[in-house]
C-alpha cells in the first residue's frame, strides 16, 4: 500500500503541501453549532443508555471479549482487511493453527485495543503517546515508533488521486503529537463537549498520520478508548466502525473538507451521528446478549441444576466459540468434566460441537448468530496511504 509520494505529479504535490496546516488546539473556528449542540445531546443521550444498560451484565468481560472482536473486524474491513467470523473466533481458540493474514492482521486490532483499554485504567486514565505507541506495536508487530522518514501521502483508492500530504519531519509529526497528547489529557484547557473534542482529537490524529501504517484502525481505538477515559462509558464497548463502514465515502469527505475548507461542521456532524446510531445498534447487540444469557441460564438452571453456576454461564457468553480448556479454567473443574459439561450441553441443543484437527470445539450458535448481525457495506472513496 506504501510507496514514496516523489512518484507522484510534482505540481499536484506542491499544491498539496499548502493546503493545510496541522492546527493549533482546539481549532480557532466555530465549532458548537446549534446543529452541532442538538446532535451532541442525543448522542449524549443514547451512550448513556448504552452505559447504564450495560451495567446489567454480569461480567463486564463478556461484552469486552466478544465486542472488541467485532469491532476489530469491522475497523479492518474499512481498510480492506475482510475475513469471516467463524475464522477469527477460530484464530482465538487456536492461535497455533494455519489463518489467514486477515484474519490474523484483525486478531492484533483485538489485541492492541485491550492493551490500550488495561494501560488507560493502570495509567490513571492518562491517555498517553507511549500508549498509542504501544497499540501500534502490537498491530503492527514491530519496534518502530512516530515515523522519522518523509514519503507518505494519500490517496483516493477509486480515482488514484492524491488528495492529501501528512507532514513529513519526523521532529514535526513528534512535535504535534506532544500537543495532541496534551489535548487529550487536560480536560480544564478548553470548554468544549466530550464528544465534539473526541471528533476534533480524531481529525488531528489521522491528519497528523504519525505511523507509517496502521492510522486508521490506532485512530478508532483512540475514539472508544476517549470516551471510556471520560466514563461516558464504563468499558469500551461502542462500535463505531460499522458506521464508518457503511458510510466510508463520507468519512473520507468530510475528512478532507475540514483540510481543504476549514469547514468543521460537517465532520462534527458526521461523527456525532456514529456516535448517536452506534449506541442504539450497540444497546440493542447488549440487549439481544442479555436477554440470551437469561435463557441460557434459565434453561441451564432448570435441565441442569448439578452443573449450573454462574461461571459456566460466563464462559459460554464470553467465548461463543469455546474449548474444554476454557471450560476447566474458568469453572475450575477437571478436563474430563469440563468435556462432560459440553457434551450434555451440546446433546440439549444449547452448543454445537465441531473439529478442527484433533482439537474439539464448541458453538453457541445463537449467539454468534447475533454477533453476526450485520455484514459491512460496500463504499467508494476510501483513502490509502502511498
Amino acid at each position: 500500500m506504501f510507496a514514496m509520494y516523489a512518484n507522484a505529479n510534482m505540481s499536484e504535490k506542491m499544491a498539496l503541501k499548502a493546503t493545510y496546516d496541522i492546527p493549533s488546539l482546539p481549532p480557532k473556528a466555530e465549532l458548537e453549532t446549534y446543529a452541532v449542540l442538538k446532535l451532541a445531546a442525543l448522542a449524549h443521550r443514547n451512550l448513556a443508555e448504552l452505559k447504564g444498560r450495560s451495567s446489567n451484565i454480569p461480567n463486564p468481560g463478556i461484552l469486552i471479549d466478544t465486542l472488541s472482536l467485532q469491532e476489530a473486524k469491522a475497523s479492518s474491513e474499512i481498510e480492506n482487511i475482510i475475513t469471516t467470523q467463524d475464522e477469527l473466533f477460530q484464530i482465538s481458540l487456536f492461535p497455533e493453527n494455519p489463518a489467514s493474514p486477515a484474519a490474523k492482521e484483525v486478531a492484533l486490532y483485538r489485541d492492541a485495543l485491550r492493551v490500550g483499554y488495561q494501560k488507560l485504567r493502570a495509567q490513571q486514565d492518562l491517555l498517553t503517546n507511549n500508549m498509542i505507541i504501544a497499540m501500534f506495536q502490537i498491530l503492527k508487530r514491530t519496534d518502530g515508533e512516530f515515523r522519522e522518514t518523509p514519503g507518505i501521502a494519500l490517496k483516493n483508492e477509486a480515482s488514484g488521486k492524491l488528495v492529501y500530504i501528512p507532514p513529513q519531519d519526523g521532529n514535526v509529526v513528534k512535535e504535534c503529537m506532544g500537543r495532541l497528547e496534551k489535548f487529550i489529557n487536560e480536560d480544564d484547557a478548553c470548554d468544549l463537549d466530550p464528544l465534539i473534542k473526541m471528533a476534533i482529537i480524531h481529525h488531528q490524529f489521522e491528519s497528523i498520520h504519525p505511523f507509517p501504517d496502521g492510522n486508521g484502525r490506532i485512530g478508532r481505538i483512540i475514539n472508544v478508548l476517549y470516551l471510556t477515559r471520560q466514563k461516558l462509558l464504563d468499558i469500551p464497548i461502542l462500535y463505531l466502525s460499522r458506521y464508518i463502514t457503511a458510510n466510508k465515502s463520507d468519512y473520507y469527505k468530510y475528512l478532507q473538507s475540514v483540510r481543504d475548507d476549514g469547514n468543521w461542521e460537517p465532520w462534527l456532524l458526521y461523527m456525532l451521528r456514529a456516535v448517536a446510531e452506534t449506541s442504539t445498534e450497540t444497546l440493542r447487540l447488549v440487549e439481544g446478549i442479555r436477554g440470551l444469557m437469561a435463557e441460557y441460564k434459565n434453561r441451564i438452571r432448570t435441565e441442569f441444576p448439578k452443573i449450573y453456576t454462574q461461571e459456566l454461564l460466563n464462559t459460554l457468553f464470553r467465548h461463543p466459540y469455546t474449548k474444554i480448556e476454557y471450560v476447566g479454567r474458568d469453572v475450575d473443574v477437571t478436563r474430563q468434566t469440563a468435556s462432560r459439561y459440553l457434551d450434555e450441553l451440546t446433546e440439549a441443543g444449547m452448543l454445537t460441537k465441531h473439529k478442527i484437527g484433533r482439537n474439539n470445539y464448541y458453538i453457541n450458535q445463537p449467539l454468534a448468530d447475533l454477533l453476526l448481525d450485520v455484514g459491512a457495506a460496500k463504499d467508494e472513496g476510501a483513502v490509502k496511504a502511498v
